[in-house]
């Protein structure tokens, strides 16, 4: 049931849940974002929850929860075992909110996804959740973007990650991890073969941070989809990329858009184009490829019998560019989507598929 933006006075608001989530046993999904939830509501809300046995999925976004808020619902999430999907972002929680989320965490066998994007969870708040996920078996996919987490957080993070065994989709995105999160993430990667999916969009990575990633994925056989963008990889960060993917045969998602790739990075990333036979979707859009990185590109797809997806736009491929592409194409077998090549080349301006592409020729 969609409620967001109800918008109700306190008593009105109480009366309401109880009518909703105590009374209507058919309620599996519940929208109260954007509502103007505030701790009182939330003290209502949960005394409703603790009895429902219904209800699987809750959104809580867009409210002014705060601390005191979340300690009365983590109360309720300690005896509620049917609730498997939470979205608690833009909450407006910091680390009490956070410390009773997580110590709620510890007992909680129910939740399966949990989204806790744009609050404030720090450094301090990744050691509380690190001792939680030593504990949840049950937690498959967390989303911890924009929470002002660090380098000791990830720290913190990545002691949990060699632990767990049960979550399979991480989220940390536009977080200042850098190059010292990196390392100790790394570390985990080593030793975790549950997590698939791994979200490290936007986090000050750089092509030092690359050089410590690529060494993990020679060893990570679990990893499948990599999402790298926004994060200032340029030649020498392709460098390292590209040794790592001649020797997975995991990955097959990988995200490199928005980087400064240029046409020497795609001089070296083609070369192991050549050699992997995993990566079926590459996402090389924004990245200040020419033509002469066409050229090196045609000569790998000429080879390259796995990749399905390619994007490559936004970059600065003109006509003689994507002709080079498109002959290439003559030859491969397998690639059958095209992201557009809208930009400084005027001769794509949607998403193709290859015979569409071919007539182009």
């Amino acid at each position: 049931m969609n409620r967001r933006n109800c918008g109700l006075k306190e008593e009105e608001f109480k009366k309401e849940m109880q009518r909703l989530v105590l009374n209507d046993q058919t309620l599996i999904y519940l929208d109260l974002s954007f509502s103007q939830i505030g701790a009182e509501g939330m003290r209502a809300l949960s005394e409703s929850l603790t009895a429902n046995q219904t209800l699987t999925y809750l959104n809580l976004s867009d409210n002014q929860i705060g601390d005191k808020g979340m300690e009365a619902l983590c109360e309720c999430l300690k005896v509620n075992q049917t609730l498997t999907d939470l979205n608690f972002s833009y909450i407006q929680i910091g680390g009490k909110g956070m410390k009773a989320l997580f110590e709620a965490l510890k007992v909680n066998q129910a939740l399966l996804k949990l989204k806790v994007t744009h609050n404030k969870i720090g450094d301090e708040g990744m050691q509380a959740l690190s001792e939680s996920l030593k504990v949840n078996q049950a937690l498959t996919k967390l989303d911890l973007s924009c929470n002002q987490i660090g380098g000791k957080g990830m720290k913190a993070l990545s002691e949990s990650l060699k632990v767990n065994q049960a979550l399979i989709k991480l989220d940390l995105s536009w977080n200042p991890i850098g190059v010292y999160g990196m390392q100790a993430l790394i570390e985990s990667l080593k030793v975790n073969q549950a997590l698939t999916k791994l979200d490290l969009r936007k986090n000050q990575i750089g092509d030092e941070g690359m050089k410590v990633l690529s060494e993990s994925l020679k060893v990570s056989q679990a990893l499948t989809y990599l999402d790298l963008s926004w994060n200032q990889i340029g030649v020498y960060g392709m460098k390292v990329l590209s040794k790592s993917l001649k020797v997975n045969q995991a990955l097959t998602d990988l995200d490199l858009s928005n980087n400064q790739i240029g046409d020497e990075g795609m001089k070296v990333l083609s070369g192991s184009l050549k050699v992997n036979q995993a990566l079926t979707y590459l996402d090389l859009s924004s990245n200040q490829i020419g033509d002469e990185g066409m050229k090196v590109l045609y000569e790998s797809l000429k080879v390259n019998q796995a990749l399905t997806n390619l994007c490559l736009s936004d970059n600065e491929i003109r006509v003689y560019g994507v002709k080079t592409l498109c002959e290439s194409l003559k030859v491969n077998q397998t690639l059958t989507y095209l992201q557009p090549f809208h930009s400084t080349c005027e001769a794509f301006f949607f998403p193709l598929s290859k015979p569409e592409i071919l007539a182009f020729l």
